[in-house]
């Protein structure tokens, strides 16, 4: 008898011991503790494509410092802790297993390009971990159903392009053959140019995969043979669906206009309208880029709040329509935090993001989400660059080459 009351009372002390040596909020999700909530982050700090994963970066650190300030979400404050992958999909995989398994964050937010999302996504999947409002259009996050797993907050390339589409034969009133293709080669310049294929076969042109296409390699500048296959097309483009990186794309233009090319260069929001407007220089009047957030100079709300919330907590980073995007998406992810309530889990984030229905965060839109709709936002904003900067462009402004 009194080898089992010893034994009783072993197991009685080392239980004791084990909840004493529990840290607060273990109970809590992955990354979450009584005072703070963790959040990953894997994008381009460095390279070709730096300045949309700084500006994304700044953007969603901002408002986490902005939820902060506040008091933060039921107590707890956010942190950001941002892995680097250069735009990489081979430095992106080990980042997101770092960020889920070593890390221990709660959710990823803000990851920047289509080629790191293509292994993301399967990743967030497989550890159950949120990857919310990627800087991409592509349909790999974008799948019917959704993946539980995968939120975003911007619009689609599919229906950035389209956009394009449809403004070149109705506003500028060019004829489909007119229309040339300059994108990059994998799987991003691929989601926004069957996207615009299937834009035009939607208006009845069934020959649009014959048009000319140029393309170039991912973090290269080698656009040389892409330009060539539109300067030897039959038919010169009066118009050019662009799907690249700032760099790239403004190395071709410079070149095509060097060459004669008379046409409106469209890009998609990814290119970096800040960023392709300092490349370009005073060569860029006429470019056009669709925008998935208003103008970041809008007196709206919600854009409003956002460059306070710059001046204030990122004073050294660009106020432009990147930073912007990264903000709007954190704002969301923070709401969806805050009705979760305090005791928040992997699940439950996402059930609370799910049940949000239409919703408005200020930026003069309805917003939607729910179990079948995981992107909160449909809106394309067309800009274009006057002088140094892309203002708002109301499309016959460009109408019979007035800008080419």
């Amino acid at each position: 008898m009194t080898t089992r009351r010893f034994a009783i009372r072993a197991i009685l002390c080392a239980a004791t011991l084990a909840w004493l040596c529990v840290p607060s909020g273990a109970g809590e999700a992955p990354g979450v503790t009584d005072t703070e909530i963790r959040v990953g982050m894997s994008t381009a700090l460095t390279g070709p494509a730096l300045a949309l994963g700084q500006g994304v970066k700044a953007g969603v650190e901002a408002q986490f410092a902005e939820v902060n300030a506040a008091g933060g979400i039921h107590g707890r404050t956010l942190r950001l802790v941002a892995l680097d992958d250069g735009y990489e999909p081979d430095r992106c995989a080990p980042n997101m297993r770092k960020l889920t398994d070593e890390e221990n964050v709660f959710a990823v937010i803000g990851n920047v390009g289509t080629p790191t999302a293509i292994v993301a996504v399967p990743i967030a999947n497989e550890k159950k971990t949120l990857l919310f409002g990627a800087f991409t259009g592509a349909g790999v996050l974008r799948k019917t159903p959704p993946d539980r797993y995968v939120i975003n907050y911007r619009a689609s390339y599919a229906e950035e392009t389209a956009t394009m589409v449809n403004a070149i034969l109705d506003e500028l009133k060019l004829k489909p053959e007119e229309i040339g293709f300059f994108t990059q080669n994998d799987g991003y310049g691929d989601a926004g140019y069957q996207g615009a294929i299937q834009a035009l076969k939607t208006r009845g042109y069934a020959a649009a995969e014959k048009l000319p296409h140029g393309r170039y390699t991912r973090n290269t500048e080698n656009v040389e043979d892409g330009l060539v296959a539109l300067l030897d097309a039959p038919v010169k483009p009066r118009a050019v669906i662009m799907v690249g990186a700032y760099k790239p794309c403004a190395k071709f233009i410079k070149l095509a206009k060097d060459e004669g090319l008379k046409a409106v260069f469209l890009n998609v929001s990814f290119v970096g309208s800040d960023a392709l407007a300092k490349e370009l220089g005073s060569g860029g009047d006429g470019v056009v880029v669709t925008q998935v957030v208003p103008h970041p100079a809008a007196g709206l709300a919600a854009v409003t709040a956002f460059r306070e919330a710059m001046k204030k907590h990122a004073p050294q980073s660009p106020q432009g329509f990147v930073a912007l995007e990264g903000y709007l998406s954190a704002r969301i992810f923070s709401e969806g935090l805050k009705k979760a309530g305090k005791g928040l889990t992997r699940e439950g984030h996402i059930d609370a993001l799910e049940a949000m229905g239409e919703f408005d965060i200020g930026t003069g839109e309805k917003l939607s989400l729910g179990k079948s709709d995981h992107q909160a936002s449909h809106t394309v904003w067309p800009t274009v660059l006057r002088g140094s900067e892309f203002v708002p462009l109301k499309w016959q402004e460009l109408r019979n080459g007035r800008d080419s």
